[in-house]
């Protein structure tokens, strides 16, 4: 159902699946890659203590994929961008079926920050949401504090026709149990279409 592959101008999207990514270099990443605390400072989970953690991580990037839940994603920049075939992250959308909405997620290496790579893969994500799986909606958010995230999503969604719904309030919990409010961000299929085409 979901695109084993995406393409786009810079990068290359393939499964978050154990047999895809290297196990050892996800988990160098994941655990101590230069700048992982900023990173996991706005994200739902910490930097990760053990390889068998880093597996699990894999693991259910297939498993959700497997039940039509998610499509989960490691990004690589492609031949001729700096760090080609590295990765620079994880990002996809899991799907709320009966909602026909899509919510997109990502993070990237901080290395790889300030490329424009996070709109580049959302407009590829949001193509095949409402393309390939015909949703009515993608929805994007942030933490209020994460200014780098949100002008990355502002700019994006912006240019994909969609708009700035509101703050919700004690809308995340974190991997500690902490709760945070979020903004979040909507487009629907027909303002893509009326934006893009």
């Amino acid at each position: 159902m979901f695109p084993e592959t995406i393409e786009t101008d810079r990068l290359r999207l393939e499964p978050r699946w154990p047999e895809r990514v290297d196990l050892d270099e996800c988990y160098r990443i994941c655990s101590s890659d230069p700048g992982i605390d900023e990173v996991t400072e706005y994200v739902t989970w910490d930097p990760h203590e053990t390889k068998k953690e880093t597996l699990e991580f894999l693991e259910r990037g297939r498993e959700r994929w497997e039940d039509d839940e998610a499509a989960d994603y490691v990004i690589r920049p492609r031949e001729g961008e700096d760090g080609a075939g590295e990765i620079a992250g994880f990002g996809g959308f899991s799907v709320d079926w009966e909602k026909r909405t899509a919510l997109l997620g990502t993070w990237l290496r901080k290395r790889f920050w300030g490329r424009g790579y996070s709109g580049e893969r959302a407009a590829a994500l949001v193509a095949v949401a409402f393309e390939d799986l015909d949703l009515d909606l993608v929805v994007v958010s942030h933490l209020p504090e994460n200014e780098q995230s949100q002008r990355a999503i502002e700019k994006y969604v912006d240019r994909l026709g969609g708009r700035r719904e509101g703050l919700l309030r004690n809308s995340i919990t974190f991997a500690d149990g902490g709760v945070h409010d979020e903004v979040r961000y909507s487009i629907s299929q027909d303002e893509w279409r009326e934006a893009t085409e």
